[in-house]
């Protein structure tokens, strides 16, 4: 018997990355991004629950990178896409950062992740950019 987690949030980058990125490639120069966004689309996924955050992608979706709350030490979000969407960094004890693009519901998860940090590590900073 495990133990049991609470799924926050699980799903894929926000849909919106993928049109205006889909509008972009549409000039020879945006070609690089588009084909970023289709692969955020098809095989990132974010996974947040109340002890951990899992992040599923890469090629085919076969890089998978657990955290958990106790290892961040700073929290960085940035919005994209006229606020609708956005973009975190975690940065954890060993210097490592991890970064989380397009991310839907990004402010409600941004204090979720805030406040769990701040449980199990009370010097987590965070910071948001406008």
């Amino acid at each position: 018997m495990g133990i049991r987690e609470e799924v926050y949030y699980e799903g894929g980058p926000h849909i919106g990355d993928l049109f205006i990125n889909l509008l972009i490639g549409l000039t020879l120069i945006g070609i690089p991004l588009t084909v970023g966004a289709i692969v955020r689309a098809l095989w990132l996924r974010y996974r947040i629950t109340n002890r951990r955050i899992s992040v599923t992608g890469g090629w085919m979706g076969r890089d998978r990178t657990d955290i958990i709350y106790a290892e961040i030490v700073k929290i960085v979000k940035v919005p994209r896409g006229f606020g609708l969407w956005g973009d975190m960094v975690l940065t954890l004890r060993n210097g490592s950062r991890l970064e989380m693009r397009s991310v839907p519901k990004f402010r409600e998860l941004y204090d979720y992740i805030s406040e769990k940090a701040a449980e199990k590590n009370p010097q987590v900073k965070t910071k948001a950019t406008t």
